[in-house]
This record gives C-alpha cells, structure tokens and sequence, in this order.
C-alpha cells in the first residue's frame, strides 16, 4: 500500500463553517433580509487548516 499524502484539517476554529451570514435587521424591497457575510479570519475562508510543520532539533 502506497502512503498517503497528509489531508488538510477541519479549522479548528470554524469547524468547517468558514463563511457565515449575519442579518442586519432590514429587509430588501422585496421582502428578503440583508446578510453581510462573515468570513474566519483563522483560515480566511477556505473552512481547512494546514497541517503543522514538524519540530526540528537544532544544535547539540
């Protein structure tokens, strides 16, 4: 069996629900709600983290 590459995490800081949409309270002319989207600021959108760099001994 070949390795794997590593996959890409869930953010941990969005669970995987990197934009959500906050209502203002108004509404459109046509009855719907104005959303302005929030996005995480820990994975900038995309909902995945990287994996960390491994720790790396240096010196004696």
């Amino acid at each position: 069996m070949m390795p794997q590459p590593p996959s890409a995490r869930v953010c941990s800081h969005c669970d995987g629900f990197p934009v959500v949409h906050i209502t203002t309270g108004t509404t459109t002319p046509d009855g719907r709600r104005r959303t302005l989207p929030a996005r995480c600021p820990a994975c900038k959108g995309t909902g995945t983290r990287t994996l960390p760099a491994a720790l790396v001994r240096v010196g004696k």
